[in-house]
Protein backbone atom coordinates (compact mmCIF):
# COMPACT_ATOMS: atom_id res chain seq x y z
CA UNK A 1 0.00 0.00 0.00
CA UNK A 2 1.34 3.47 -0.76
CA UNK A 3 -0.13 6.64 -0.40
CA UNK A 4 -1.37 8.26 -3.90
CA UNK A 5 -0.73 11.40 -5.63
CA UNK A 6 -3.97 13.37 -3.87
CA UNK A 7 -2.73 12.64 -0.03
CA UNK A 8 0.77 13.89 -1.71
CA UNK A 9 -0.71 16.87 -2.67
CA UNK A 10 -2.92 17.35 0.24
CA UNK A 11 0.31 17.00 2.63
CA UNK A 12 2.14 19.01 0.33
CA UNK A 13 -0.62 22.29 0.79
CA UNK A 14 -0.51 21.62 4.75
CA UNK A 15 3.14 21.55 4.56
CA UNK A 16 3.67 24.62 2.41
CA UNK A 17 1.04 26.75 4.71
CA UNK A 18 2.70 25.66 8.19
CA UNK A 19 6.03 26.89 6.61
CA UNK A 20 4.51 30.47 5.62
CA UNK A 21 3.39 30.22 9.43
CA UNK A 22 6.36 29.50 10.74
CA UNK A 23 8.40 32.26 8.41
CA UNK A 24 6.14 35.02 9.67
CA UNK A 25 6.49 34.36 13.24
CA UNK A 26 10.08 34.34 12.53
CA UNK A 27 9.54 37.71 11.02
CA UNK A 28 7.19 38.98 14.11
CA UNK A 29 4.32 39.27 11.80
CA UNK A 30 1.03 39.03 13.98
CA UNK A 31 -0.15 35.38 13.52
CA UNK A 32 -4.13 34.97 14.82
CA UNK A 33 -3.66 32.11 16.52
CA UNK A 34 -6.87 30.23 15.30
CA UNK A 35 -4.75 29.99 12.06
CA UNK A 36 -2.41 27.45 13.75
CA UNK A 37 -5.78 25.49 15.46
CA UNK A 38 -7.43 25.16 11.81
CA UNK A 39 -4.00 24.09 10.61
CA UNK A 40 -3.76 21.28 13.33
CA UNK A 41 -7.20 20.20 12.97
CA UNK A 42 -6.45 20.01 9.19
CA UNK A 43 -3.71 17.80 9.82
CA UNK A 44 -5.48 15.90 12.32
CA UNK A 45 -8.71 15.04 9.96
CA UNK A 46 -6.37 14.46 7.01
CA UNK A 47 -4.69 11.80 9.53
CA UNK A 48 -7.96 10.71 10.61
CA UNK A 49 -9.54 10.40 7.33
CA UNK A 50 -6.36 8.65 6.07
CA UNK A 51 -6.19 5.96 8.56
CA UNK A 52 -10.37 5.66 7.72
CA UNK A 53 -9.45 5.36 4.05
CA UNK A 54 -6.61 2.80 4.37
CA UNK A 55 -8.54 0.31 6.65
CA UNK A 56 -11.45 0.15 3.99
CA UNK A 57 -8.74 -0.35 1.30
CA UNK A 58 -7.29 -3.35 3.08
CA UNK A 59 -10.72 -4.41 3.21
CA UNK A 60 -12.06 -4.43 -0.29
CA UNK A 61 -11.80 -7.00 -2.27
CA UNK A 62 -9.62 -7.46 -5.86
CA UNK A 63 -11.44 -7.75 -8.89
CA UNK A 64 -12.15 -10.65 -10.32
CA UNK A 65 -9.72 -11.27 -13.39
CA UNK A 66 -9.46 -13.81 -16.62
CA UNK A 67 -6.72 -14.12 -19.33
CA UNK A 68 -7.51 -14.91 -22.81
CA UNK A 69 -4.74 -15.90 -25.11
CA UNK A 70 -4.09 -18.06 -27.73
CA UNK A 71 -2.30 -21.29 -27.26
CA UNK A 72 0.44 -21.24 -29.54
CA UNK A 73 2.34 -18.19 -31.29
CA UNK A 74 4.92 -17.94 -33.84
CA UNK A 75 8.74 -16.69 -32.87
CA UNK A 76 9.15 -12.69 -33.88
CA UNK A 77 5.36 -12.49 -34.62
CA UNK A 78 3.35 -10.19 -32.56
CA UNK A 79 0.18 -11.77 -30.80
CA UNK A 80 -2.95 -10.10 -28.43
CA UNK A 81 -4.19 -11.15 -24.89
CA UNK A 82 -7.09 -10.02 -23.56
CA UNK A 83 -7.92 -9.62 -19.83
CA UNK A 84 -11.21 -9.29 -18.78
CA UNK A 85 -12.22 -7.61 -15.54
CA UNK A 86 -15.23 -7.31 -13.18
CA UNK A 87 -16.24 -6.21 -9.47
CA UNK A 88 -19.29 -5.95 -7.14
CA UNK A 89 -18.53 -2.65 -5.95
CA UNK A 90 -21.74 -0.02 -6.04
CA UNK A 91 -19.54 2.59 -7.84
CA UNK A 92 -17.52 2.84 -10.80
CA UNK A 93 -13.91 1.77 -10.07
CA UNK A 94 -10.66 2.76 -11.99
CA UNK A 95 -7.74 0.16 -11.81
CA UNK A 96 -3.99 0.23 -13.33
CA UNK A 97 -3.59 -3.31 -14.76
CA UNK A 98 -0.48 -4.79 -15.29
CA UNK A 99 0.25 -8.56 -16.37
CA UNK A 100 3.39 -10.32 -15.17
CA UNK A 101 4.78 -11.59 -18.67
CA UNK A 102 8.07 -14.33 -18.65
CA UNK A 103 10.72 -13.35 -19.96
CA UNK A 104 11.27 -14.14 -23.75
CA UNK A 105 8.17 -12.11 -24.34
CA UNK A 106 8.16 -8.55 -24.90
CA UNK A 107 5.25 -6.55 -24.24
CA UNK A 108 3.48 -3.35 -25.35
CA UNK A 109 0.87 -1.38 -24.14
CA UNK A 110 1.48 -2.07 -20.38
CA UNK A 111 0.47 -1.18 -17.72
CA UNK A 112 -3.38 -0.13 -18.91
CA UNK A 113 -5.65 2.29 -16.65
CA UNK A 114 -9.06 1.22 -17.21
CA UNK A 115 -12.75 2.06 -15.29
CA UNK A 116 -14.93 -1.04 -14.24
CA UNK A 117 -18.38 -0.51 -13.73
CA UNK A 118 -20.77 -2.60 -11.24
CA UNK A 119 -22.01 -5.76 -12.87
CA UNK A 120 -20.66 -5.23 -16.19
CA UNK A 121 -17.13 -7.09 -17.66
CA UNK A 122 -14.90 -5.01 -18.73
CA UNK A 123 -11.83 -5.88 -21.48
CA UNK A 124 -8.64 -4.81 -22.03
CA UNK A 125 -6.07 -5.79 -24.88
CA UNK A 126 -2.45 -5.65 -25.10
CA UNK A 127 0.20 -6.92 -27.57
CA UNK A 128 3.60 -9.23 -27.19
CA UNK A 129 5.90 -10.68 -29.34
CA UNK A 130 8.30 -13.66 -28.32
CA UNK A 131 12.30 -13.29 -28.97
CA UNK A 132 12.11 -17.08 -28.10
CA UNK A 133 10.67 -20.09 -28.58
CA UNK A 134 9.79 -22.70 -26.08
CA UNK A 135 7.18 -22.99 -23.35
CA UNK A 136 5.73 -20.07 -21.14
CA UNK A 137 3.86 -19.80 -18.17
CA UNK A 138 1.97 -16.85 -17.13
CA UNK A 139 1.11 -16.51 -13.04
CA UNK A 140 -0.15 -13.85 -11.79
CA UNK A 141 -1.21 -10.39 -13.03
CA UNK A 142 -1.31 -7.14 -11.10
CA UNK A 143 -3.31 -4.51 -10.13
CA UNK A 144 -3.05 -1.09 -8.72
CA UNK A 145 -6.34 -0.81 -6.89
CA UNK A 146 -7.42 2.75 -5.61
CA UNK A 147 -9.07 3.47 -1.99
CA UNK A 148 -12.67 4.57 -1.78
CA UNK A 149 -11.45 8.21 -0.68
CA UNK A 150 -8.68 8.02 -3.32
CA UNK A 151 -5.93 8.69 -0.75
CA UNK A 152 -3.99 5.04 -1.58
CA UNK A 153 -3.30 2.90 -3.64
CA UNK A 154 -2.78 -1.07 -2.90
CA UNK A 155 -1.08 -3.36 -5.23
CA UNK A 156 -2.70 -6.67 -5.08
CA UNK A 157 -1.53 -10.21 -7.16
CA UNK A 158 -4.17 -12.32 -8.69
CA UNK A 159 -3.44 -15.76 -9.85
CA UNK A 160 -4.50 -16.26 -13.19
CA UNK A 161 -2.27 -19.64 -14.62
CA UNK A 162 -2.22 -19.86 -18.42
CA UNK A 163 0.62 -21.29 -20.54
CA UNK A 164 1.62 -20.74 -24.60
CA UNK A 165 3.99 -22.36 -26.63
CA UNK A 166 6.36 -20.44 -28.91
CA UNK A 167 6.74 -22.25 -32.17
CA UNK A 168 8.83 -21.04 -35.24
CA UNK A 169 7.61 -18.87 -37.64
CA UNK A 170 4.56 -20.98 -39.08
CA UNK A 171 2.37 -18.70 -39.91
CA UNK A 172 4.29 -18.42 -43.15
CA UNK A 173 4.03 -21.80 -43.68
CA UNK A 174 0.31 -22.16 -43.33
CA UNK A 175 -0.38 -18.94 -45.08
CA UNK A 176 1.09 -20.36 -47.86
CA UNK A 177 -1.98 -22.40 -48.55
CA UNK A 178 -3.97 -19.60 -49.52
CA UNK A 179 -1.79 -19.39 -52.44
CA UNK A 180 -0.92 -21.13 -55.02
CA UNK A 181 2.37 -23.27 -54.41
CA UNK A 182 4.96 -22.67 -57.31
CA UNK A 183 3.01 -18.04 -57.07
CA UNK A 184 4.36 -18.73 -53.19
CA UNK A 185 7.32 -20.53 -54.19
CA UNK A 186 8.19 -17.60 -56.36
CA UNK A 187 7.91 -14.38 -54.33
CA UNK A 188 10.41 -16.76 -51.41
CA UNK A 189 12.99 -16.41 -54.29
CA UNK A 190 12.47 -19.71 -55.04
CA UNK A 191 13.99 -20.80 -59.19
CA UNK A 192 12.19 -24.22 -60.34
CA UNK A 193 15.03 -25.84 -63.35
CA UNK A 194 13.57 -27.06 -65.88
CA UNK A 195 12.64 -30.62 -66.05
CA UNK A 196 14.85 -33.05 -67.77
CA UNK A 197 13.35 -36.19 -69.30
CA UNK A 198 10.48 -37.97 -67.96
CA UNK A 199 9.27 -38.68 -64.20
CA UNK A 200 10.01 -41.82 -63.13
CA UNK A 201 6.39 -43.11 -61.51
CA UNK A 202 3.57 -43.73 -63.80
CA UNK A 203 0.27 -41.94 -63.49
CA UNK A 204 -2.16 -42.61 -65.70
CA UNK A 205 -3.03 -43.65 -69.33
CA UNK A 206 -4.86 -41.07 -71.61
CA UNK A 207 -5.17 -40.09 -75.22
CA UNK A 208 -2.03 -39.58 -77.33
CA UNK A 209 -1.32 -35.83 -77.76
CA UNK A 210 0.67 -33.99 -80.05
CA UNK A 211 4.03 -33.33 -78.72
CA UNK A 212 4.54 -36.71 -77.12
CA UNK A 213 7.03 -38.63 -77.16
CA UNK A 214 6.97 -41.99 -79.04
CA UNK A 215 8.13 -43.58 -76.13
CA UNK A 216 5.59 -42.79 -74.09
CA UNK A 217 3.07 -44.80 -76.00
CA UNK A 218 1.30 -47.77 -74.69
CA UNK A 219 1.00 -50.17 -77.78
CA UNK A 220 -1.11 -53.24 -75.57
CA UNK A 221 -3.86 -49.86 -74.76
CA UNK A 222 -3.65 -48.62 -78.07
CA UNK A 223 -4.62 -52.04 -79.89
CA UNK A 224 -7.54 -52.01 -77.24
CA UNK A 225 -8.64 -49.20 -77.91
CA UNK A 226 -7.85 -48.70 -80.91
CA UNK A 227 -6.54 -44.86 -81.10
CA UNK A 228 -3.13 -44.13 -79.79
CA UNK A 229 -2.73 -44.13 -75.98
CA UNK A 230 0.09 -42.79 -74.09
CA UNK A 231 1.58 -42.92 -70.64
CA UNK A 232 2.03 -40.31 -68.23
CA UNK A 233 4.58 -40.21 -65.63
CA UNK A 234 5.15 -37.74 -62.45
CA UNK A 235 8.23 -37.31 -60.72
CA UNK A 236 8.49 -40.17 -58.47
CA UNK A 237 6.60 -39.93 -54.30
CA UNK A 238 7.43 -41.56 -51.43
CA UNK A 239 10.97 -40.68 -50.99
CA UNK A 240 12.61 -39.85 -47.59
CA UNK A 241 14.25 -36.26 -46.49
CA UNK A 242 16.04 -36.44 -43.21
CA UNK A 243 17.38 -33.24 -41.43
CA UNK A 244 20.65 -33.61 -39.37
CA UNK A 245 20.44 -30.12 -37.01
CA UNK A 246 23.31 -29.34 -35.37
CA UNK A 247 22.63 -27.90 -31.99
CA UNK A 248 25.86 -26.84 -30.86
CA UNK A 249 27.59 -23.58 -30.34
CA UNK A 250 28.23 -22.61 -33.78
CA UNK A 251 24.19 -22.51 -34.56
CA UNK A 252 24.67 -19.63 -31.88
CA UNK A 253 25.49 -16.70 -33.93
CA UNK A 254 23.41 -14.25 -34.29
CA UNK A 255 23.28 -11.55 -37.41
CA UNK A 256 19.77 -10.13 -36.29
CA UNK A 257 16.47 -10.49 -34.49
CA UNK A 258 16.88 -14.40 -34.60
CA UNK A 259 19.68 -16.95 -34.08
CA UNK A 260 21.54 -18.73 -37.34
CA UNK A 261 19.35 -21.98 -35.27
CA UNK A 262 15.85 -20.27 -35.41
CA UNK A 263 16.78 -19.16 -39.06
CA UNK A 264 18.09 -22.98 -39.76
CA UNK A 265 14.72 -24.11 -38.07
CA UNK A 266 12.59 -21.86 -40.42
CA UNK A 267 14.27 -23.34 -43.02
CA UNK A 268 13.57 -26.79 -42.57
CA UNK A 269 9.99 -26.49 -41.67
CA UNK A 270 10.01 -24.85 -45.13
CA UNK A 271 11.21 -27.41 -47.13
CA UNK A 272 9.52 -29.87 -44.98
CA UNK A 273 6.12 -28.33 -45.83
CA UNK A 274 7.04 -28.09 -50.14
CA UNK A 275 8.22 -31.82 -49.22
CA UNK A 276 5.30 -32.88 -48.13
CA UNK A 277 2.87 -31.17 -50.59
CA UNK A 278 4.73 -33.08 -53.16
CA UNK A 279 4.44 -36.49 -51.32
CA UNK A 280 7.50 -36.96 -49.87
CA UNK A 281 8.01 -37.92 -45.90
CA UNK A 282 10.22 -35.98 -43.84
CA UNK A 283 11.97 -36.94 -40.31
CA UNK A 284 14.73 -35.18 -38.40
CA UNK A 285 17.21 -35.51 -35.89
CA UNK A 286 19.46 -33.44 -33.74
CA UNK A 287 23.09 -33.75 -32.30
CA UNK A 288 24.93 -31.39 -30.22
CA UNK A 289 22.31 -31.05 -27.48
CA UNK A 290 21.44 -31.69 -24.18
CA UNK A 291 19.46 -34.72 -25.79
CA UNK A 292 19.37 -36.17 -29.46
CA UNK A 293 15.52 -36.21 -30.26
CA UNK A 294 14.66 -38.08 -33.52
CA UNK A 295 11.73 -38.34 -35.76
CA UNK A 296 10.85 -40.94 -38.21
CA UNK A 297 10.12 -39.40 -41.60
CA UNK A 298 6.23 -39.87 -42.04
CA UNK A 299 4.11 -38.53 -45.21
CA UNK A 300 0.80 -36.55 -45.20
CA UNK A 301 0.05 -33.02 -44.04
CA UNK A 302 -0.09 -33.96 -40.35
CA UNK A 303 3.59 -35.06 -40.37
CA UNK A 304 4.30 -30.68 -40.07
CA UNK A 305 2.09 -30.42 -36.96
CA UNK A 306 4.86 -33.52 -35.54
CA UNK A 307 8.03 -31.62 -36.36
CA UNK A 308 6.12 -28.03 -34.82
CA UNK A 309 5.88 -29.83 -31.35
CA UNK A 310 9.04 -31.79 -31.80
CA UNK A 311 11.12 -28.94 -32.40
CA UNK A 312 9.48 -25.59 -30.76
CA UNK A 313 11.41 -25.96 -27.81
CA UNK A 314 14.89 -26.76 -28.98
CA UNK A 315 17.56 -24.64 -27.68
CA UNK A 316 21.57 -24.50 -28.71
CA UNK A 317 24.33 -25.53 -26.43
CA UNK A 318 27.68 -24.52 -26.16
CA UNK A 319 28.90 -27.92 -26.98
CA UNK A 320 30.84 -28.99 -30.25
CA UNK A 321 29.34 -30.92 -32.64
CA UNK A 322 30.27 -34.53 -32.86
CA UNK A 323 29.83 -35.92 -36.41
CA UNK A 324 30.86 -39.09 -35.99
CA UNK A 325 28.33 -39.35 -33.48
CA UNK A 326 25.53 -37.72 -35.06
CA UNK A 327 26.64 -40.35 -38.16
CA UNK A 328 26.14 -43.27 -35.95
CA UNK A 329 23.08 -42.47 -34.85
CA UNK A 330 21.30 -41.61 -37.92
CA UNK A 331 22.85 -44.77 -39.68
CA UNK A 332 21.19 -46.76 -36.86
CA UNK A 333 17.55 -45.45 -37.26
CA UNK A 334 17.27 -44.53 -40.96
CA UNK A 335 17.86 -47.97 -43.07
CA UNK A 336 16.03 -47.15 -46.37
CA UNK A 337 17.66 -44.45 -48.71
CA UNK A 338 16.83 -41.27 -47.86
CA UNK A 339 18.17 -37.34 -48.83
CA UNK A 340 19.89 -36.56 -45.70
CA UNK A 341 20.37 -32.80 -45.38
CA UNK A 342 22.70 -31.98 -42.34
CA UNK A 343 22.23 -28.22 -41.67
CA UNK A 344 25.68 -26.83 -39.63
CA UNK A 345 28.33 -24.26 -39.58
CA UNK A 346 31.59 -25.76 -41.32
CA UNK A 347 35.17 -24.69 -40.33
CA UNK A 348 38.09 -25.68 -41.00
CA UNK A 349 39.16 -27.77 -38.03
CA UNK A 350 36.42 -30.04 -39.15
CA UNK A 351 37.64 -31.08 -42.37
CA UNK A 352 38.72 -34.84 -41.50
CA UNK A 353 36.11 -35.74 -38.88
CA UNK A 354 33.03 -34.00 -41.23
CA UNK A 355 34.45 -35.64 -44.61
CA UNK A 356 34.60 -39.09 -42.40
CA UNK A 357 31.17 -38.93 -41.43
CA UNK A 358 29.73 -37.81 -44.52
CA UNK A 359 31.43 -40.33 -46.77
CA UNK A 360 29.69 -42.72 -44.24
CA UNK A 361 26.36 -41.62 -44.61
CA UNK A 362 26.61 -40.86 -48.14
CA UNK A 363 27.03 -44.88 -48.70
CA UNK A 364 23.47 -45.33 -47.90
CA UNK A 365 21.86 -41.94 -48.56
CA UNK A 366 22.15 -39.17 -50.38
CA UNK A 367 23.95 -36.24 -48.44
CA UNK A 368 23.44 -32.38 -48.73
CA UNK A 369 25.31 -30.26 -46.24
CA UNK A 370 24.29 -26.71 -45.62
CA UNK A 371 26.62 -24.79 -44.04
CA UNK A 372 25.29 -21.37 -42.73
CA UNK A 373 27.41 -18.03 -43.72
CA UNK A 374 27.96 -15.75 -40.91
CA UNK A 375 25.87 -11.96 -42.63
CA UNK A 376 28.33 -10.05 -40.78
CA UNK A 377 31.23 -11.81 -42.75
CA UNK A 378 29.63 -10.50 -46.10
CA UNK A 379 29.25 -6.99 -44.66
CA UNK A 380 33.25 -6.22 -44.28
CA UNK A 381 34.10 -7.98 -47.18
CA UNK A 382 32.36 -5.24 -48.99
CA UNK A 383 33.06 -2.68 -46.57
CA UNK A 384 35.51 0.27 -47.79
CA UNK A 385 38.77 0.19 -46.20
CA UNK A 386 40.31 3.50 -44.87
CA UNK A 387 41.91 2.49 -41.90
CA UNK A 388 44.42 0.42 -40.26
CA UNK A 389 42.07 -1.13 -38.02
CA UNK A 390 39.70 -1.57 -41.09
CA UNK A 391 42.43 -3.52 -43.09
CA UNK A 392 43.09 -5.70 -40.04
CA UNK A 393 39.51 -7.06 -39.71
CA UNK A 394 39.35 -7.25 -44.11
CA UNK A 395 42.46 -9.27 -44.34
CA UNK A 396 41.04 -11.52 -41.44
CA UNK A 397 37.31 -11.89 -43.27
CA UNK A 398 39.14 -12.61 -46.51
CA UNK A 399 41.61 -15.16 -45.03
CA UNK A 400 38.81 -16.75 -42.95
CA UNK A 401 36.59 -16.90 -46.07
CA UNK A 402 38.92 -18.69 -48.16
CA UNK A 403 39.85 -21.15 -45.91
CA UNK A 404 36.58 -22.36 -45.35
CA UNK A 405 35.85 -22.35 -49.26
CA UNK A 406 38.94 -24.73 -49.39
CA UNK A 407 36.75 -26.86 -46.70
CA UNK A 408 33.84 -26.92 -49.38
CA UNK A 409 35.98 -27.36 -52.23
CA UNK A 410 37.24 -30.77 -50.41
CA UNK A 411 34.31 -31.58 -49.60
CA UNK A 412 33.13 -31.54 -53.21
CA UNK A 413 35.89 -32.60 -54.45
CA UNK A 414 35.18 -36.05 -52.80
CA UNK A 415 31.74 -36.07 -54.53
CA UNK A 416 29.98 -34.82 -51.72
CA UNK A 417 27.54 -31.99 -52.62
CA UNK A 418 27.56 -28.74 -50.19
CA UNK A 419 25.63 -25.71 -49.87
CA UNK A 420 27.24 -22.72 -48.79
CA UNK A 421 24.66 -20.17 -48.31
CA UNK A 422 23.67 -16.64 -45.57
CA UNK A 423 20.98 -17.77 -42.58
CA UNK A 424 18.27 -15.89 -44.14
CA UNK A 425 18.97 -17.25 -47.42
CA UNK A 426 18.85 -20.75 -46.24
CA UNK A 427 15.46 -21.79 -46.71
CA UNK A 428 14.78 -21.10 -50.31
CA UNK A 429 18.52 -22.22 -51.25
CA UNK A 430 17.25 -25.60 -49.82
CA UNK A 431 13.76 -25.77 -51.31
CA UNK A 432 15.61 -24.93 -55.10
CA UNK A 433 18.27 -27.45 -54.33
CA UNK A 434 15.67 -29.81 -53.28
CA UNK A 435 13.02 -29.64 -56.33
CA UNK A 436 16.12 -29.62 -58.66
CA UNK A 437 17.15 -33.00 -57.77
CA UNK A 438 13.43 -33.89 -57.44
CA UNK A 439 12.88 -33.41 -60.94
CA UNK A 440 16.58 -34.69 -62.33
CA UNK A 441 15.32 -37.81 -60.07
CA UNK A 442 19.00 -37.54 -58.34
CA UNK A 443 17.71 -38.88 -55.34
Amino acid sequence: MKPSRLLLIWLGVLLSLSILLGAAQALQFKVPDTLHSVMWGLLLALLLLSMLDALRLRRRPAPRLRRQMPGSLALGRWGEVRLSLEHDYPQPLTVQVFDHVPDGLTVENMPQAITLRPGVRSELGYRLRPVRRGHFSFSRCEIHLPSPLGLWSARRFIEANDATRVYPDFARLYGAQLLGVDNWLSQLGVRQRQRRGLGLEFHQLREFREGDSLRQIDWKATARQRTPIAREYQDERDQQIVFMLDCGRRMRSQDDELSHFDHALNACLLLSYVALRQGDAVGMCTFAGDAPRYLAPVKGSGQLNLLLNAVYDLDTTRRTADYQAAASQLLARQKRRALVIVVTNLRDEDDEALLTAIKRISRQHRVLVASLREEVLDQLRQSPVQTLPEALAYSGTVDYLNTRDELHDRLSAHGLSVLDTSPSGLGAALVTRYLGWKKAGVF
